[in-house]
């Protein structure tokens, strides 16, 4: 595995990445990196809340229409995770808070798509979902920052 790992870091594209010095490289994937992660968590927290109870005057049905944006901020945010990734991979895998991040991130986008197909098709309660859709983000988030400070503990 470690081999497969240093050769994903070695490659041309983790190469630039790390090296380019350049603001449309490292900086730019970071910047859409949280761009994407805050649409989506933004948006699905919004949500949630509004499943369990809050700001309830507005229609639950006319949140319908922001699924498509949060996938496209899914879609960036792996993307963008990916090439964040590769561009330390070996650091990044060996990493707990990484690996407890991407169980978190599952976990989530799962809730995503059940909150999509179990509420807004099907008209089933959302709360316990909600509830947990929130959790599984803060888990993510939390541990996706802890990130840099464990990887100091970890060889």
């Amino acid at each position: 595995m470690g081999t497969l790992l240093g050769q994903i870091e070695q490659s041309g594209v983790a190469t630039w990445i790390r090296e380019g010095g350049v603001l449309y490289g490292y900086p730019l994937i970071l910047f859409l990196h949280t761009l994407g992660l805050s649409t989506l968590v933004g948006l699905s927290s919004a949500i949630n809340l509004r499943l369990l109870g809050i700001a309830s005057g507005i229609p639950l049905a006319s949140l319908d229409r922001l699924f498509w944006l949060m996938w496209a901020g899914f879609a960036l945010t792996a993307t963008t995770g990916i090439l964040l990734f590769v561009a330390d991979a070996t650091r990044h895998a060996s990493n707990p808070a990484f690996l407890v991040k991407l169980v978190f991130v599952l976990l989530a986008v799962t809730t995503l798509a059940l909150t999509w197909t179990r509420v807004f098709r099907a008209q089933h309660s959302g709360k316990i979902l909600a509830a947990l859709s929130l959790a599984c983000w803060f888990g993510a988030l939390s541990a996706g920052r802890l990130m840099a400070y464990i990887a100091e503990f970890v060889v």
